[in-house]
């Protein structure tokens, strides 16, 4: 599988330059910035999350975890992670675990932890477990210009 046509179509959409980087299949974010030699704080995962308000998308570095607490204090309701079968209906092009922060092209909105903003180079699954998006730290920043952002990460 390659990058699901629903992400690089709303890349293109945003007029957002951007490059594929193959790398070898892994099972966690922080296990491929560390194959692929990419500084944790700039690969980006994606976490779904479920509250009464619906789904939501929490994109943070790899080498953090979601502080659920935090989170729910945001959004003034508690949330959890949502279960991998939720998260495979809302994305229905990817593979199992290969969740994209590019949740907007999915209908989500989409929450930025602050240690991501402002990096110079931001990597991020593309949808499969074989492809990484790479951009530059500004071109993410444009991407999610109109995401909300906050601190709600913890390292792990």
């Amino acid at each position: 599988m390659s990058m699901p046509m629903t992400i690089r179509e709303y890349l293109r959409a945003c007029d957002i330059d951007f490059e594929e980087v193959p790398h070898p299949r892994e099972v966690s974010s922080s296990r491929v910035a560390e194959r692929a030699h990419i500084a944790g704080n700039q690969m980006a995962k994606a976490v779904m999350l479920k509250g009464d308000a619906g789904y939501r998308l929490a994109v943070l570095p790899s080498t953090c975890d979601a502080d659920l607490d935090r989170l729910s204090a945001l959004f003034h309701e508690k949330v959890e992670l949502a279960s991998e079968p939720q998260i495979a209906e809302t994305f229905t092009d990817c593979d199992p675990g290969a969740t994209t922060p590019v949740g907007q092209a999915y209908g989500l909105q989409v929450y930025i932890d602050d240690m991501l903003r402002h990096q110079p180079d931001i990597y991020f699954e593309a949808g499969d477990h074989r492809t990484l998006v790479h951009m530059s730290g500004s071109e993410f920043d444009r991407l999610m210009t109109a995401s909300p952002h906050g601190h709600f990460s913890r390292h792990h």
